[in-house]
């Protein structure tokens, strides 16, 4: 049954009541496998979605499933020499966006059936906020819907952070990574607003496509989190695709460009020389952003403009801002400012809690300090028989951490002797999907010093790995620690080909506790990526 859809029944001009055993706010993973699972106990499940292009959530719309489909597309441009010409770039990228759409579009409408066919469930698409304990609000294009409900689970997801930075939000060409993956044309330079994993899967994938991806970085480290190898491996793999990263820069401001495209005012920490020019009176020398400054402390070299659209974002040097406070050597870094112009701006700083207009107070529910629903081990809000799944109680931002929630709070309706809890949840791994993707689980060597383990470093290149050098992608490396005297694995990183399919074994092996002597010693078929752990573990 669904309210205000494609096929919606009526609503009637007097507002409807709806009384209902369980009211989900949000249709994400955690939340429609949790309406299905109550449903078939025969339970009355309300399923209140925002909008009717988000129906089954963040993943299947505008995360992870169609950026993967471009990934793929992007692979595939690169490996048939798609992406070297304009014209041949343009006909792969307008392919991958009518294939992503279509991907999208057909999970969209399997994962409404899946709920709003079922006699115990209602869709009502339209944004709910509480208007007390155990009431909420919809507001639906034909009206508002009000519904008690016994239980309520909210599971709204997250929302891309976007800066303070002036005319971040008003200017054309400034994109989330929503809009960016739904393109009808592709741009020929793109510069992202951030160094995370988000941004890095985007900076291959538009490489991959033959964009000129420039990417700024507010501080000097590359993946700070990271170990220093491993970074180093990443950055190196990125640079190949002709991927440009500017350090310590800070986007300052954000403008129309006279070519119809965007520039940026830039700051860039270290920078000893420039004119005294303001942004808006750019010079007429302009330079590719990364040939003149990336990595330099002193560094002035320009070049005339140039219309090869396969240029990365255009740069000029218009200003310094050295520091003098009368002591030198303790005299903050010199800050030269620089204006980029290219064609589209993605705006990769992160994800927050998506809170907003829920009227969380009129029920009782906090907030964290960092914004997120505040929950227990158990997910129960400060709210009496409310709970929150998903990104929106500030947990992992993974679609398969808000499937594991569902598990949490399910064990709690289930007649459970005891609730599986978040503090029962082992080893979560993370994939990127990057030319050659980037999986982890556990400590890296960083943190397990940094947690005064006694370790062991293991190491392989994936060159030595049989099935990489047959499928042509020996790029990469392999990364183990394990714990001494126990021989425990205390984590794994892998840089390689199939490594978002080969972390699993690895976390499995780590959930049961097995030694590292386990995987040296398993035998895997041949040949295989996962036969690697045989010698990584060795």
């Amino acid at each position: 049954m669904s309210i205000s859809t494609p096929n919606a029944i009526s609503t009637p001009n007097t507002s409807p009541t709806i009384t209902t055993d369980a009211l989900i706010i949000g249709f994400g993973k955690g939340g429609k496998t949790l309406a299905a699972k109550l449903s078939a106990a025969g339970r009355k499940v309300v399923v209140a979605e925002a909008s009717a292009d988000m129906y089954g959530g963040t993943c299947i719309n505008i995360g992870c499933l169609p950026s993967k489909s471009l990934i793929l597309s992007a692979e595939q441009a690169r490996r048939d020499g798609a992406n070297s010409t304009p014209e041949t770039r343009e006909a792969a990228f307008e392919a991958a966006i009518k294939e992503k759409r279509r991907v999208a579009s057909m999970l969209r409408d399997k994962n409404y059936h899946k709920l709003a066919d079922q006699d115990n469930i209602t869709v009502i698409t339209g944004r709910a906020h509480f208007t007390g304990p155990h009431s909420v609000e919809i507001a639906t294009a034909e009206g508002p819907v009000a519904v008690t409900a016994s239980k309520i689970f909210i599971n709204t997801g997250a929302t891309p952070r976007i800066p303070d930075i002036p005319g971040i939000s008003t200017t054309p060409g400034v994109y989330t990574s929503t809009g960016l993956m739904d393109l009808d044309d592709m741009p020929q330079r793109l510069v992202i607003i951030g160094s995370g994993f988000i941004g890095l899967e985007f900076a291959s994938m538009f490489a991959d496509f033959g964009t000129a991806v420039t990417v700024l970085q507010h501080n000097a480290e590359f993946l700070p989190r990271e170990d220093a190898d491993v970074a180093a491996a990443i950055r190196a793999q990125l640079e190949a695709q002709g991927v440009k990263f500017l350090f310590n820069a800070d986007t300052k401001a954000i403008a129309p460009a006279a070519d119809g495209g965007v520039r940026l005012s830039v700051a860039v920490k270290g920078m000893t020389r420039g004119a005294s020019q303001a942004c808006d009176s750019t010079p007429a020398g302009t330079g590719n952003a990364h040939t003149d400054i990336t990595g330099a402390t002193d560094t002035t070299t320009t070049t005339s403009p140039t219309s090869n659209p396969t240029d990365h974002a255009t740069m000029s040097h218009v200003q310094t801002k050295p520091s003098d406070d009368g002591e030198p050597r303790f005299a903050e870094p010199a800050e030269a400012r620089f204006c980029l112009t290219t064609d589209a701006v993605l705006v990769a700083t992160g994800r927050t809690p998506n809170v907003e207009g829920l009227h969380l107070e009129a029920a009782g529910v906090e907030l964290t300090e960092r914004g997120a629903v505040k929950v227990d081990e158990l997910l129960r809000t400060t709210a009496a028989d409310i709970w929150a799944l998903g990104d929106v109680n500030g947990g992992p931002q993974h679609t398969y951490i808000s499937l594991d929630d569902y598990r949490v709070v399910w064990s709690q309706l289930n007649g459970s002797d005891r609730p599986y809890t978040v503090k029962d949840r082992k080893h979560v791994p993370s994939s990127t999907f990057l030319a050659t993707p980037y999986s982890r689980v556990g400590l890296n060597e960083r943190e397990a010093k940094a947690a005064g383990l006694d370790y062991v470093v293991k190491r392989l290149p994936v060159a030595a790995v049989p099935k990489a050098q047959v499928m042509r992608r020996p790029d990469g490396l392999m990364k183990a620690i394990v714990e001494r005297n126990t021989g425990r694995i205390l984590g794994a990183m892998l840089l390689s080909v199939e490594s978002h399919e080969v972390i699993n074994i690895v976390k499995l092996a780590m959930d049961l506790d097995a030694p590292a002597s386990t995987l040296r010693d398993m035998v895997f078929t041949h040949p295989t990526i996962a036969e690697a752990l045989n010698d990584l573990f060795a």
